[in-house]
């Protein structure tokens, strides 16, 4: 038993990917929004400041949005799913037959029959709550969000969209316009290769080709605010 424990708890535990793809996400699109940016300023000027100025300001505008995004969606889930809670505990009471057969048919369909379903049913409909709570996990499969869990949702993900969008800016602050560029362009690739591979290891597939798709997608692009810069050329 202590090495099943092991096994289940240190070897092979169950992982949390909730948390991990918000992460992954506030970062990949805070670089890859903010390179695109800086990689067209500075084809279109060769002045550091002004680069630095629209990256910084992109980095804030991306980061604040994607913060706002992120609560303002789990708020949406939030609300949907009290709808749904409110509208399932009007079923109870006044359709309670027909919700009574609907959760014979839900662990009927799980294999269990005869008395031992009859249990099941009557156990779970002798409580209104827990009978509500049945019938929104297995029926509706939804799950309740609270305002704190969309507070750090909005955190996480503003947070680390922040951290990835200041990456392409570093070498602007200590490097001039030309040489600065594929320093940032590097320094992109390597953190979305680091992305997708931690993306992989938190879900499921190969780390190196996991890294190395991201890390093409985000340089494609932003090579397209390259290419913008360069139609604006100052001269």
């Amino acid at each position: 038993m202590s090495s099943e424990r092991e096994y289940h708890d240190l070897i092979d535990p169950h992982r949390r990917g909730a948390r991990s793809a918000e992460i992954i996400l506030g970062a990949q699109d805070g670089l890859v929004n903010v390179l695109g940016v800086v990689l067209g300023v500075a084809a279109a000027t060769g002045d550091s400041q002004v680069v630095l100025a629209a990256g910084a300001a992109a980095a804030i505008a991306e980061s604040a949005s994607m913060a706002a995004v992120a609560y303002t969606s789990t708020r949406a889930q939030a609300e949907y799913f009290e709808s749904e809670q409110e509208r399932e505990r009007r079923h109870v009471r006044h359709s309670p037959n027909v919700e009574r057969d609907e959760v014979r048919a839900l662990y009927a369909a799980k294999g269990f029959s005869g008395e031992l379903l009859d249990r099941i049913v009557e156990r779970i409909t002798s409580d209104p709550e827990v009978w509500v709570a049945v019938m929104m996990a297995e029926e509706h499969h939804l799950a309740p969000v609270s305002r704190r869990q969309s507070l750090i949702a909005g955190a996480v993900v503003g947070g680390s969209s922040l951290a990835g969008s200041l990456l392409p800016l570093l070498p602007f602050v200590v490097l001039a316009v030309r040489p600065a560029v594929p320093f940032a362009v590097g320094l992109a690739a390597a953190a979305l290769f680091a992305i997708g591979a931690l993306k992989a290891r938190a879900t499921v597939g190969k780390p190196a080709r996991a890294g190395a798709s991201l890390a093409a997608i985000g340089l494609f692009t932003a090579a397209l605010g390259w290419l913008v810069g360069l139609l604006f050329r100052v001269p």
